[in-house]
């Protein structure tokens, strides 16, 4: 694949995208909480594509200068759409938004047998990037974490993916109840031999409303310690970076020229419409920047789309101080790092020089070239940074 570099006023502007939510999934994992939901009777396909087309198609009015350099299917569970709803959805980004020709399309996808058979039929949607999730290659930690696939069924997903799209990115979760060091140097280590260009590294995090949560609770569920968290995290930069993964994210790991297009709009505090249920948007209106979040529930989201033309639940102008604090943590979170002219344009002043220069003088950042960055060493200390940094 030729190399993706954004041109310098993509990567200042931070770029536009287009994020469609597909909130059902086959099973409710123990440690997910995204807005997903199980519909044992089945989900009318046609009808959900169909709203989530006119919705584009509302909120694609409100920003009609834009043409996105990325679109990326999230859930849920994407891949079980049938490939003719990905093209639905497609085509209405395209006739709303006016896609470019080679903008990045990637699809969130489960190793199943089911999921694995639409890859040909996604390809030919226009789907040209899949971010599978993989989680573990280990059966008893992937029974664990509720997966529906085995280790066997998640390599022959990722050499399938291989074959037919022309990026491919795994997902794995580490810091699992009983990992230790070793297991996870020879798990990664297996993956590092078959993933391909891109890998997406979490750090498993309880989070409430989570069965993880209320086992953790009842003490029934431990997870490392923050030492050996950090010990894991010091093994996953040293082995990928061995493998010519670059971490240019806190959590992503890509060859030079396969960073996701996609998370990049979010990280350099791009743009994007957010369209089905349940997802988040950033849009710039006449009123200035503007969060965006659809209803939840997928029905309620449905009627409300058939009956407004989108399913908006919350539409607010971000102050300030707000910018200020999402340009800081999500720039922070690059290799890259932030840019301090594109911070001051945003936030309307400057970060104070004289925090700088102390959590400089603290080896907690670098500074060069117009730009600050947090080292490896202090990466586990980012939002403590980012409240030294906030006026």
């Amino acid at each position: 694949m030729a190399e993706r570099t954004a041109a310098p006023e993509v990567a200042q502007d931070g770029g536009f995208g287009v994020y469609v939510h597909w909130p059902f999934c086959q099973s409710k994992c123990p440690y997910c909480d995204f807005n997903s939901h199980v519909r044992h009777g089945g989900v009318d396909q046609r009808r959900y594509a169909a709203a989530m087309a006119r919705e584009i198609h509302t909120m694609a009015a409100w920003s009609p200068d834009r043409a996105p350099t990325s679109i990326f299917f999230g859930g849920g569970t994407p891949s079980l759409m049938e490939p003719a709803t990905v093209s639905t959805i497609l085509t209405a980004i395209d006739d709303a938004l006016s896609l470019p020709a080679g903008a990045e399309i990637t699809l969130e996808a489960n190793p199943t047998s089911v999921e694995q058979s639409r890859f040909e039929g996604f390809r030919a949607a226009g789907v040209n990037r899949v971010s599978l999730g993989v989680q573990s290659l280990i059966d008893t930690e992937l029974v664990a974490l509720g997966r529906r696939h085995d280790a066997a069924a998640a390599r022959a997903a990722l050499a399938l993916a291989q074959r037919i799209f022309p990026s491919v990115s795994a997902d794995m979760i580490y810091a699992r109840p009983r990992q230790t060091v070793p297991a996870w140097r020879a798990e990664l280590g297996q993956m590092l031999d078959i993933c391909g260009d891109h890998l997406s590294l979490y750090q498993l995090t309880i989070e409430p409303e989570t069965r993880y949560y209320d086992l953790a609770a009842a003490g029934k569920l431990t997870i490392p310690e923050d030492d050996l968290a950090a010990d894991l995290y010091e093994l996953t930069l040293e082995l990928t970076a061995a493998a010519g993964l670059g971490r240019y994210e806190v959590s992503n790991h890509a060859r030079p020229g396969a960073e996701a297009q996609h998370n990049l709009v979010y990280w350099r505090g791009g743009r994007y419409l957010g369209a089905g249920p349940g997802a988040h948007g950033r849009l710039v209106l006449n009123e200035g920047r503007t969060a965006t979040a659809t209803r939840k529930m997928p029905e309620a989201w449905l009627k409300a789309v058939e009956a407004d033309g989108h399913g908006i639940e919350t539409r607010e102008v971000l102050e300030r101080d707000d910018i200020a604090a999402e340009t800081l943590m999500m720039g922070l979170r690059l290799a890259e790092g932030l840019d301090l002219d594109t911070y001051a344009r945003r936030a309307g002043a400057p970060l104070a020089d004289h925090k700088i220069a102390t959590l400089v003088a603290d080896n907690l950042l670098t500074q060069e070239d117009g730009r600050i960055h947090i080292p490896d060493g202090a990466r586990l200390l980012t939002n403590a940074v980012v409240r030294e940094l906030l006026p």
